[in-house]
């Protein structure tokens, strides 16, 4: 239950305040939280079995990552809506086939971002319409060797990481 919250920052995408609230075990704890619209990640397989995944550059760490197609929910959208509007925007890809992955909690300790993951199939292919800060690259490697970029640390990107080991765990249950 939170007993006050003192707001420190509005940006364009984030929220921070400081919030006192009390834990379950009655202690009282003060803590900095970062409010954040959310977001969704896309594991698009094409019809040979490969990945597409975007090869991004990232101000944040100067470096460029290995990352799924994924943005943030605008507008309160629906997390599947901005799956597909992500896909179509920056890989020029829409999707028939659509199955949810589940969702991964970025850092819960102060963050409040929850990451919608979906698998898409029945792929056509398209051009992108990547915004002017988005500095990124398509690719379309085979399954395989991407789960093995999962494994030797090349993919560093925690949604992407988890998109595809949920994918690859519902491609060889079924479930």
């Amino acid at each position: 239950m939170t007993v006050k919250n003192e707001p420190v920052f509005r940006g364009k995408i984030i929220d921070v305040s400081v919030e006192t609230t009390t834990l379950p075990n009655g202690q009282i704890m003060e803590l900095e939280i970062v409010r954040h619209p959310g977001g969704a990640a896309v594991v698009a397989i094409d019809n040979q079995q490969r990945v597409c995944l975007l090869r991004q550059f990232r101000v944040v760490v100067n470096d460029w990552l290995w990352e799924l197609p994924a943005g943030k929910i605008d507008n309160k959208e629906p997390p599947l809506q901005t799956a597909q509007r992500e896909l179509q925007e920056e890989a020029g890809v829409t999707a028939i086939d659509w199955l949810e992955l589940g969702k991964e909690i970025s850092s819960p300790g102060i963050f409040t971002e929850q990451v919608y993951l979906y698998l898409a199939r029945k792929l056509k292919l398209g051009p992108a319409n990547t915004e002017q800060h988005e500095v990124l690259e398509v690719h379309w490697l085979e399954f395989n060797e991407v789960i093995s970029m999962v494994y030797d640390g090349r993919i560093q990107d925690a949604k992407t990481i988890i998109g595809l080991v949920q994918a690859k765990q519902m491609l060889d249950t079924g479930r």
